[in-house]
């Protein structure tokens, strides 16, 4: 399976792939962690300058662009030969971030967003998303009590964020059967309960 985490920032996705990806291999699966932007040389190239530049370095549409060349490579070079192999990969978003960020956030016109998604990834799509929901306030507090130097999208202003996660849960309502919602507000081993109930489920 092809399971993308998504959610605002601090919402904990990091830490749950990676109790996710030890618990899937207790099970004797093939698994690949990866992220987004990144996965790639080229895609991590791009992701340096999209999240440790200033907050207005980029025009909203220049950062699309750059968002859909990393996946583009990140697909084609990683993604689409692993589960070929039957490794299961876990990605610490994917572009249902780009509608959340992008198109909500930024608000450039998000027909236009799917329209270049699926021109340029050919439908390409997650078989499960798990969005870890988190009021802004609270993820981007935990956000920069551990951040490095990404901080660029944790400097923007909360109404932006308050965007974006509007944008997470639109998604979540209009594509139920591939997101499953999740309380990120939880402790970390609550909310990783509740993944692998939902994991179970789905091999089953």
């Amino acid at each position: 399976m092809f399971i993308t985490f998504e959610g605002g920032e601090g919402a904990g996705k990091s830490t749950q792939i990676a109790l996710l990806a030890d618990y899937l291999k207790t099970k004797g699966n093939q698994v690949l962690t990866t992220r987004e932007p990144g996965g790639t040389p080229n895609a991590e190239s791009i992701r340096q300058l999209l999240v440790e530049q200033r907050e207005e370095a980029w025009e909203p549409i220049s950062e699309l662009m750059l968002y859909l060349a990393a996946r583009k490579e990140h697909v084609e070079k990683v993604i689409s030969p692993a589960l070929k192999q039957g490794t299961w990969v876990l990605c610490d978003r994917f572009s249902d971030s780009t509608i959340a960020y992008q198109g909500y956030g930024h608000g450039l016109d998000i027909a236009f967003i799917q329209q270049l998604t699926n021109l340029s990834m050919n439908h390409f799509s997650p078989d499960l998303t798990l969005l870890l929901d988190i009021p802004p306030k609270q993820g981007v507090a935990r956000a920069k009590s551990c951040s490095g130097q990404e901080v660029r999208y944790e400097q923007m202003n909360m109404d932006f964020h308050e965007r974006v996660r509007q944008g997470f849960l639109d998604l979540a309502s209009q594509h139920p059967k591939r997101f499953i919602t999740i309380d990120a507000t939880q402790d970390t081993d609550a909310v990783f309960n509740s993944i692998c109930r939902t994991i179970d489920q789905a091999i089953a």
